[in-house]
């Protein structure tokens, strides 16, 4: 509407009632998940021992021996030969 359009005649309109305006809730922004994070936000540590092989420890943690790879791509950072771990490593133990 125009500043002077209450004066054209025959134009009037009758008053609508205004709609009132719509508050927006804030909302915050979805946090985005969290890549190469198991479900569970605590990792779970196995301490080497004495006599211990990765697929010992994998045995006796997974169930079958064959699963030490798992273990080991999980500790490349301080396992550089499979054949080679040593007593008071800790290492990280995949789910």
């Amino acid at each position: 509407m125009g500043l002077f359009d209450f004066l054209k005649k025959g134009e009037e309109k009758p008053a609508q009632p205004q709609a009132k305006p719509v508050q927006q809730v804030h909302q915050p922004a979805a946090q985005p998940a969290q890549p190469a994070q198991p479900a569970s936000p605590q990792k779970e540590y196995y301490t080497v021992k004495s006599g211990d092989s990765l697929s010992k420890i994998a045995k006796q943690l997974y169930g079958d021996a064959n699963s030490w790879h798992k273990i080991h791509q999980a500790n490349t950072d301080q396992i550089k030969d499979p054949n080679l771990i040593h007593p008071g490593q800790k290492l990280v133990i995949p789910r």
